[in-house]
């Protein structure tokens, strides 16, 4: 449910209140959430460039957690008196390492809580909720210099402990002993205290592990008022292994970096081990007597994938097929012939806010990117949908070109067809999303990759639309078929 919750909920509330809460009565309110303020994983989730999503939180934790002032953590406020003297004493700190586990390290983005939108710098976050829970006020300064004594404290630890003759030697060899230090150095410091942190939530919070399950579309599935706002093209997941500085003697540290036995895109993108795609998007661009140039993008996929990304999330092939057409080309014939880990599907969030001024003279146009181990010849067919049954399809061969040591299939500025080209059009002069979204309910598009000789389907990609209203432009989010 996870998956389709992310999906498709929509954005609900108004703005953060600002007044003021007594600080103990704010630890009372909220003093059954103090052993675990998780309802379940906690996730980062990509929102754009520049921000991410928070979930798995207690909502009784986000909601008193906002409503403090930020000036209130300002770095040119001093801590005086008896609070100065016990700048981190035992409350404060345990406080302080509850927080580093329920805000994972993001780098520069900012982290947003709520639906409301409002954001915040991982720092303020953890200095927000020491005040929560001690009523102490902690300023982002004060927790960043923290973090940064904390972790030059871990570095020299371990690395103490791996240098040792002989400690750990019926594990690891000298070599390993080096990556791993030479890895630990290339962390940063909130990686570092996160990482011991949340290895400490682990063994006492009790919380149980996380595992991903084929969702079920309820029929609120394809009704777009319900969902207007699209997940993101990507979560954010820092520590796979909560456990990466326990380092006891019975058994070897999780840090230590071991052979991948897959690359990182298998898995966590479309691919299989046989065809890659690396790229598409569906664009207009115009090229004006001014030589200016303007181009922009409908839809895009495209991102360097990393073991740090989660898996796909598995959606159950039932749920969408008749969507498609059911003949023997259909998405439910070819599913059962398979191979099963070809088959994916795309959410789009359509980003229609052109700013060409005329699009009836520009060029409308797909481009695509496939990588393979293999030498073939592939042939890619395009079927527009509406209602579940075939309007158009399109069919192109792609020859390959060895580049780089993998073999490219690039499918550059194919013109797109006048049926898709129009439909844009009458779906941008809609008054309202919502009326776009309602044409948008019937509309999919089935892509079938095959190798022209063997007829062998290599990758087949299931897409369904929504208009987007989010002000980064283009977003998607892609799954995983799966019959169960």
């Amino acid at each position: 449910m996870e998956a389709l919750q992310r999906l498709h909920m929509a954005p609900v509330g108004g703005p953060f209140g600002m007044n003021h809460h007594d600080p103990g009565m704010m630890r009372a309110n909220i003093g059954e959430d103090r052993k675990s303020p998780f309802h379940a994983e906690s996730r980062l989730i990509m929102q754009g460039n520049d921000a991410v999503r928070l979930s798995g939180v207690s909502e009784a934790i986000n909601s008193q957690i906002a409503k403090y002032d930020s000036s209130e953590f300002d770095d040119d406020k001093e801590v005086s008196g008896q609070d100065a003297e016990g700048v981190w004493a035992p409350e404060i700190e345990q406080s302080f390492q509850e927080a580093l586990a329920i805000y994972p390290p993001c780098g520069r983005r900012k982290i947003i809580l709520s639906d409301e939108g409002k954001m915040y710098g991982r720092n303020e976050l953890i200095a927000r909720y020491i005040k929560l829970r001690t009523g102490k006020t902690r300023t982002r300064k004060q927790v960043s210099s923290h973090i940064q004594v904390l972790a030059r404290r871990k570095l020299r630890e371990i690395q103490a402990k791996l240098k040792v003759p002989g400690h750990h030697n019926s594990f690891f060899d000298q070599n390993q002993k080096e990556k791993a230090i030479q890895q630990m150095q290339q962390m940063s410091s909130a990686q570092i205290v996160s990482a011991s942190a949340m290895h400490k939530q682990s063994l006492f919070s009790g919380m149980p592990p996380h595992h991903h399950t084929p969702v079920s579309y309820p029929t609120q599935f394809w009704q777009p008022a319900l969902h207007h706002q699209p997940p993101p093209p990507e979560d954010i997941k820092p520590f796979a292994h909560h456990g990466a500085f326990g380092l006891p003697d019975t058994k070897p540290p999780a840090m230590i970096p071991q052979p991948p036995t897959t690359p990182p895109w298998l898995g966590r993108s479309i691919a299989t081990n046989r065809l890659r795609l690396l790229e598409h998007s569906a664009f207009v661009d115009q090229q004006s007597e001014q030589e200016s140039y303007q181009k922009h993008l409908f839809v895009h996929i495209g991102s360097s994938i990393s073991y740090s990304d989660p898996l796909l999330e598995p959606v159950d092939v039932r749920q969408i097929q008749d969507k498609f057409p059911e003949k023997s080309d259909g998405l439910k014939e070819l599913y059962s012939k398979g191979p099963s880990d070809a088959f994916f599907l795309v959410k789009f969030w359509a980003d229609l806010n052109s700013p060409l001024n005329d699009e009836t003279n520009a060029f409308y146009g797909i481009t695509s990117t496939y990588e393979s181990n293999e030498n073939m010849t592939i042939q890619v067919s395009t079927k527009v949908c509406s209602f579940g049954k075939q309007v158009v399809e399109k069919v192109e061969t792609e020859y390959p070109r060895y580049e780089g040591g993998r073999y490219l299939y690039k499918i550059h500025r194919s013109p797109m067809c006048e049926y898709m080209i129009n439909f844009i059009l009458k779906l941008k002069h809609l008054p309202e999303k919502y009326m776009m979204n309602s044409v948008l309910e019937n509309f999919t598009i089935l892509q079938v990759i095959t190798n022209r000789d063997t007829r062998e389907t290599l990758l087949c990609i299931a897409y369904v639309f929504e208009v987007s209203t989010s002000e980064h432009g283009a977003q998607h989010h892609i799954y995983r078929l799966v019959k169960d």
